[in-house]
């Protein structure tokens, strides 16, 4: 799995910062000038088709960042990765901005992430254990 992620945002409130270090994780801060190969991997994007188990074999690309800056990563990224998105589900993070509007079906992104293991078939239950609304994610979204 990579994880292009976006350095403006704090560690400190990162739901994915307990995945550093783990096998098959691999973090990439975006910068300027910095590319980010897609090929052959799965993008999770609300205006991608439903992601489904015939999408199992790819790898994943999760964009960390908020969702304003979307864009911005978006254009750091080559190749033609397989953009799809997950069912409507409900998030448990409390998210507040003063500036942007978050999507209705915006989730943190240990939530995304969690979300799409479970849809491919290949559950990692342990991407929660330091997730502090697990339960309650977890609980609103019981198809998972």
């Amino acid at each position: 799995m990579l994880i292009l992620r976006d350095p403006r945002e704090s560690t400190k409130k990162c739901s994915l910062t307990p995945l550093r270090g783990m096998s098959g994780v691999r973090f990439v801060d975006f910068k300027r000038g910095r590319r980010v190969d897609g090929s052959d991997r799965i993008l999770l994007h609300p205006d991608g088709d439903p992601l489904d188990g015939a999408d199992q074999a790819a790898g994943l690309l999760l964009l960390d960042c908020s969702w304003r800056r979307v864009p911005s990563l978006l254009a750091a990224v080559d190749g033609d990765p397989i953009v799809r998105r997950l069912p409507p589900l409900e998030t448990a993070y409390p998210r507040k901005s003063r500036v942007f509007e978050d999507p209705a079906q915006g989730l943190a992104s240990i939530e995304a992430l969690y979300a799409a293991f479970a849809l491919l078939g290949t559950p990692h239950g342990h991407l929660l254990d330091e997730y502090r609304w697990a339960s309650e994610f977890l609980e609103r979204n019981p198809q998972l």
